[in-house]
C-alpha cells in the first residue's frame, strides 16, 4: 500500500463505505467502543482518519472541540456533507505526518487507520507525539490475535486484501514497541470477530 494509491482506492469507496462500515456489526461495534467515553467539557479531540465521520456522531454536542483528518479529500467531503453546520475543523492530512504541535489534543480516536497507512508504526509514534500528557487514544482496528500467530489462510489473503486499501496482518505489539516507553495501555478489548477487530486505549504518560 502506499498514500497514491490509498487515495484512489478510497475515492472508489467512499460512495459505499457506510454501508460496510457504518451498520450491522460495525455500527454495533462503535457504539460499544463509545459506550464509556468519559471527557471533560472543552476536550480537545483529535479523529485520526476520520473517513467519512461514522465516529463524529458519539461525540457532537458534548463540549469538545473536534478536529477530524483524513487523506483522503473524497472521504473528507463525505463527512462534511453530514455536519455541514457544526463546528468540527475537518483537515486533509497524512496521519503519517500530521502537522500538528507536539501535546494539542487530550483524546485522539483513529478507528480503522493503523492498518490503512503505509507506515501504522510511523502513524502510531504521531499519535502520541501530538497527544497531551494523560491523555488517551484509542484504536478500534484489525489486528493478527493477542498472543497467536497469523492463520495461513489470512497469510495467503494478505496480500490481495491489500488491493483494497487494508491490511489484515498487522501486530499491535510489534509497531508498540515504538512508543511503549510513552505510554500505558489500559485496555485491549475484543470486540468482533474473534479478537481480529479489537479495542486498544493507551495513556500518554506525562513527560
Amino acid at each position: 500500500m502506499n498514500n497514491g494509491w490509498n487515495r484512489f482506492i478510497y475515492k472508489c469507496w467512499s460512495p459505499i463505505y457506510d454501508c460496510f462500515f457504518n451498520s450491522g456489526m460495525f455500527l454495533t461495534a462503535r457504539k460499544k467502543i463509545f459506550k464509556d467515553l468519559s471527557l471533560a467539557k472543552g476536550s480537545k479531540v483529535l479523529f485520526v482518519g476520520v473517513g467519512t465521520g461514522a465516529d463524529i456522531p458519539f461525540f457532537l454536542n458534548k463540549g469538545f472541540e473536534i478536529t477530524a483528518i483524513d487523506y483522503s479529500a473524497d472521504m473528507l467531503k463525505w463527512a462534511k456533507e453530514k455536519y455541514p453546520d457544526s463546528s468540527i475543523t475537518f483537515l486533509e492530512m497524512d496521519a503519517q505526518k500530521m502537522e500538528f504541535s507536539d501535546a494539542s489534543f487530550d483524546f485522539i480516536a483513529a478507528n480503522l487507520i493503523l492498518s490503512v497507512v503505509p507506515n501504522p508504526e510511523k502513524s502510531l509514534k504521531e499519535i502520541v507525539r501530538v497527544l497531551k500528557g494523560n491523555g488517551k487514544f484509542l484504536i478500534f482496528d484489525k489486528f493478527v490475535p493477542k498472543n497467536k500467530k497469523m492463520k495461513m489462510t489470512h497469510r495467503l489473503l494478505r496480500p490481495i486484501v491489500k488491493l483494497l486499501g487494508t491490511d489484515i496482518g498487522l501486530d499491535f505489539y510489534e509497531m508498540y514497541k515504538a512508543v511503549e516507553n510513552q505510554c500505558d495501555l489500559i485496555q485491549d478489548e475484543n470486540v468482533m470477530f474473534n479478537g481480529m477487530y479489537r479495542k486498544i486505549v493507551g495513556l500518554r504518560k506525562e513527560k
